[in-house]
């Protein structure tokens, strides 16, 4: 059974010593994916165009799909479990007159750092938006 998605936009990504919290909307709800500080710093780096003097995992990722001709097609958030998110990378690649549509699981924020970096959209499945808990500003 196909679920319907719902794309999701960035509101803000806020920043501690202990965690990152990345603030998604869709459909004027907003819900928190908590995450690692190291990816709140790595985020900030690329929204605020900070050079690195060596490539950052994304980078090196990210630099694999490019050399690949792989593209990151979109983000899909499929499951929320108690606070816990699982999201699906989806990439494409023209192989000659074919074109492949890979998907991968991975972490929420790894998936989401990737969308960021290529400019790809972001979704969830309507049943994670009906679970999700807003966050209340």
């Amino acid at each position: 059974m196909l679920s319907e998605l719902i794309q999701l936009s960035f509101d803000k990504i806020m920043q501690t010593r202990s965690y990152t919290v990345i603030v998604l909307n869709g459909e004027g709800k907003n819900f928190a994916i908590y995450t690692e500080p190291q990816v709140g710093k790595m985020l900030q780096m690329f929204l605020t165009e900070v050079e690195t003097p060596r490539p950052l995992t994304h980078e090196l990722i990210d630099g694999i799909f490019e050399g690949m001709d792989v593209r990151v097609k979109q983000v899909v958030i499929t499951d929320v479990q108690d606070t816990i998110y699982y999201a699906r990378l989806f990439l494409e690649q023209d192989r000659e007159e074919f074109r492949h549509i890979i998907e991968i699981d991975g972490r929420p924020s790894d998936c989401l750092t990737l969308a960021l970096l290529n400019n790809a959209p972001v979704y969830c499945t309507r049943e994670v938006l009906d679970r999700v808990i807003p966050l209340e500003e």
